[in-house]
């Protein structure tokens, strides 16, 4: 929150300012510690704000977030202390979210907490799962390593969400196009022959009939279609963002054919590499799963994973609970296992994530060769329906000697 003060400097001059901070009592804090003797402190309020207004083009890229943990990594090496390698990477920050949180941070740190603790603060932006891994290195000491191993995991994270993305986009670009082309012959072609054939009072083919009734029709309710696809889509994601929607949701997406599975895949690459990072890390299982299920972003499995929680804290072990549910495979469940005997559960969980990556990537390209001709097949069928609609109706015409 950005703080509007009035103060006397250490020259006995009188100067205002604004100064960023977590609560008036931190701006109050910072101020002293900088020197300042306050006369006025309160909040500022804008009498207009663009990053409220347009919150979109001020949110935090994870690519962003993946920078200042390698940044902040790289100074703190340096033999840099944490409050004034965070006011370096502020002052070059030109994300304004990014920024006034690194303000708000800084003004904690030297209000006597820790940047574990700071940073937990904002959730949206530093899961907890992050924050237990920082408190963990400010703990070892080893603060510098635990930044560099996070960095790492996010930019593996965003790798794989961008190779998915990219294999969905040609197919949604067919098939935008493919909406486009229809469209124009409903609207503007049909149109145009069936006034022509109406002049000409002549007997159409049935196939032409279909086509131009259903182009009629669709035309004549084309607004109470559009409105009914908006309040589907509404109200379909209103239930979605119900805690029982979005399970239903989570748990129908699994079931799809295809589809389904890499969605699986692609959540258990993501909870064996989670898991690994915060085992090798050095916290124990019971804190484990919680953070892992906090961060999942599927709630049919999270609440899988709850109940191995709750049976491994009866003494069960990890495998054998994950063994009973029909979420985690019997490959992923026989590693577990191997590396709870040996010992090694890091690194067998490390192997699953990169078997699973594997995997869901080729599944990913078999999805993507398997819609694209069946989208190229449903267009070609739609437009030469169209096509064998207007031929029919000229021979037709010809027939009747026209």
């Amino acid at each position: 929150m950005v703080y509007v003060y009035i103060a006397y400097s250490e020259k006995e001059e009188l100067v205002k300012g604004k100064l960023a901070a977590a609560s008036e009592v931190a701006a109050a804090e910072a101020l002293n510690y900088a020197g300042y003797q306050v006369v006025s402190l309160k909040p500022f309020v804008p009498f207009f704000s663009i990053d409220k207004l347009f919150p979109s083009l001020y949110r935090v890229k994870t690519s962003e977030i993946i920078l200042f943990f390698r940044e902040l990594a790289l100074l703190l090496e340096s033999g840099i202390d944490v409050v004034t390698s965070l006011d370096l990477l502020q002052s070059q920050m030109s994300n304004r979210t990014l920024k006034r949180i690194c303000a708000d941070v800084i003004s904690e740190l030297r209000s006597g907490n820790q940047l574990s603790s700071a940073l937990d603060k904002f959730p949206a932006i530093f899961p907890s799962m992050y924050c237990r891994l920082l408190a963990i290195g400010e703990q070892s000491g080893n603060l510098e390593a635990i930044l560099r191993q996070m960095a790492d995991y996010m930019e593996k994270e965003v790798v794989t969400a961008k190779q998915v993305k990219g294999a969905l986009t040609y197919p949604l670009i067919t098939f935008g196009v493919a909406i486009v082309v229809v469209g124009i012959l409903v609207t503007f072609v049909l149109p145009t022959f069936s006034k022509l054939y109406v002049s000409l009072g002549v007997q159409l083919p049935l196939i032409t009939r279909i086509v131009i009734g259903v182009a009629e029709k669709t035309r004549a309710f084309a607004l109470h279609i559009i409105l009914g696809t908006f309040v589907t889509a509404a109200v379909g994601y209103a239930y979605v963002r119900t805690a029982g929607g979005r399970y239903n949701w989570d748990r129908l997406l699994l079931r799809i054919p295809i589809i389904g599975r890499v969605v699986h895949l692609n959540e258990l690459t993501r909870y064996c590499r989670s898991m690994s990072l915060l085992v090798h890390a050095g916290l124990p299982l019971t804190e484990i799963l919680p953070l892992v299920v906090k961060g999942s972003g599927n709630k049919a499995m999270a609440k899988a994973l709850l109940d191995v929680q709750q049976d491994m804290v009866m003494g069960e072990g990890l495998s054998r609970p994950m063994s009973k549910s029909g979420f985690f495979p019997p490959m992923m469940v026989r590693m577990v296992k191997v590396g709870e005997e040996t010992g090694n559960l890091d690194t067998t969980l490390l192997t699953v994530a990169k078997t699973y990556e594997t995997d869901t990537e080729d599944r990913v390209r078999s999805l993507i060769a398997l819609i694209q001709p069946a989208l190229t097949l449903v267009t070609g069928v739609v437009v030469g329906l169209i096509a064998l609609s207007l031929s029919a109706a000229m021979y037709s015409i010809y027939g009747q000697g026209f």
